[in-house]
């Protein structure tokens, strides 16, 4: 087989593999998120969210489509109040200094979060200790957390209130889906508010 055709063969195994993971998504449960966020932009609770890798990309990416996409384009003017603490190389590598690396996302929510905010987390395998401790930092503070899963089991220490797992071993794939998964909840957020 030429290297034409192995690379043709590889796209379209990805673009296969995205389908079904786009398709497996629980939309019950996105439907669900969506409403839950909209409630907390209505009230003025902050948000804040978390990932690591591709996974920060996609929390600042929805840092900006709440803060100005959803912003600009309701009627009803809802102002939300979305914070990245994925956003600040400097607070990050300070508390992963000073303190330990798996306390750069629960040191900084300790210092902003105020009753009904809540924490959205992406992760793709779900076992990092800076995301399961932020977990457990916001189940004890009662923030409310959102969790949006690639793949494997969900780790024991930590009980969100809303939960994706894509069952979807591509971290490529993962990220994409995450970042779809933004945009419906943002689209729906709009539309529902035109």
């Amino acid at each position: 087989m030429n290297k034409q055709k192995k690379t043709l063969i590889s796209f379209r195994n990805y673009l296969s593999t995205l389908k079904k993971t786009l398709n497996y998504i629980d939309m019950h449960t996105l439907l669900s998120i969506s409403n839950f966020l909209k409630e907390r932009m209505k009230y003025k609770n902050n948000i804040f969210v978390a990932g690591n890798g591709g996974s920060a990309a996609v929390a600042n990416h929805l840092l900006c489509d709440f803060n100005k996409g959803i912003k600009l384009n309701n009627k009803s003017r809802i102002k939300p109040r979305v914070t990245s603490l994925s956003n600040s190389i400097e607070i990050i590598t300070a508390i992963s200094n000073d303190i330990h690396y798996k306390n750069i996302f629960s040191f900084q929510l300790e210092n902003l979060y105020k009753k009904n905010d809540c924490l959205i987390c992406f992760s793709s395998s779900g076992q990092s200790e800076n995301i399961i401790d932020v977990m457990q930092f916001a189940k004890v503070n009662k923030i409310k957390t959102i969790f949006f899963q690639g793949f494997g089991n969900l780790n024991k220490k930590i009980k969100p209130d809303f939960y994706i797992n894509l069952k979807c071993y591509n971290y490529g794939i993962t990220e994409d889906v995450f970042s779809s998964m933004m945009h419906i909840i943002s689209q729906n957020i709009i539309l529902n508010n035109s």
